[in-house]
């Protein structure tokens, strides 16, 4: 009967869902220095019952992240999906169109589901010219203006131009700068929380 302490309790907390990449997986960081793992210290601290799950993997595209969307709403049914992907689409030059379609899918289902969406947004390096850096950039404010949703436009606003806030790759942010992410994140998804 002992197997029985090793299954997971089910908590009657409602579930935050982080579908992201690197920005979001802790990468080159210790994984209790993340933000997704800084959030779950604020929302406790600040009263706020949620389990936060996260569901991101460094190199995820947003293509990636829409085929393990069903298996994840299906299993933790989020009442919060934090969605914060599209930048491995963008450095590999992916078609806009692709990028589009991606995450308007992992957006209209999640709604569909009844989860609220907070839309994360990336820009690139300005090396991938004007044309193809703006139009993914508008790829996230036209979607957050259709859905209405909760959007962070840049998730390193005031970090990624700092180097001694990011990773020798000049592309991840380092642990130093985890709070500060947390810090951008917390205005827009704050209105969407219990305050039981």
């Amino acid at each position: 009967m002992l197997f029985a302490l090793l299954l997971p309790i089910k908590s009657d907390a409602e579930n935050i869902v982080i579908l992201g990449d690197s920005l979001s997986a802790g990468y080159g960081i210790a994984l209790a220095d993340s933000w997704p793992e800084l959030l779950r210290s604020r929302l406790s601290q600040k009263g706020h019952v949620y389990d936060v799950i996260n569901a991101s993997i460094s190199g995820e595209t947003a293509t990636g992240g829409r085929n393990r969307l069903p298996e994840l709403l299906t299993e933790w049914q989020p009442k919060i999906l934090i969605l914060e992907l599209g930048a491995n689409d963008g450095l590999r030059g992916a078609p806009i169109v692709s990028i589009r379609d991606d995450l308007d899918y992992i957006i209209s289902h999640s709604l569909a589901e009844g989860s609220d969406v907070v839309l994360v947004g990336v820009l690139l390096p300005s090396n991938y010219g004007a044309d193809y850096t703006r139009k993914f950039r508008d790829v996230y404010t036209e979607l957050a203006k259709r859905y209405t949703l909760h959007f962070l436009p840049f998730i390193l606003d005031g970090i990624h131009d700092q180097p001694e806030l990011m990773l020798d790759d000049r592309l991840h942010p380092s642990s130093l700068a985890q709070p500060m992410i947390l810090d951008n994140l917390w205005p827009v998804l704050a209105p969407l929380l219990n305050h039981d």
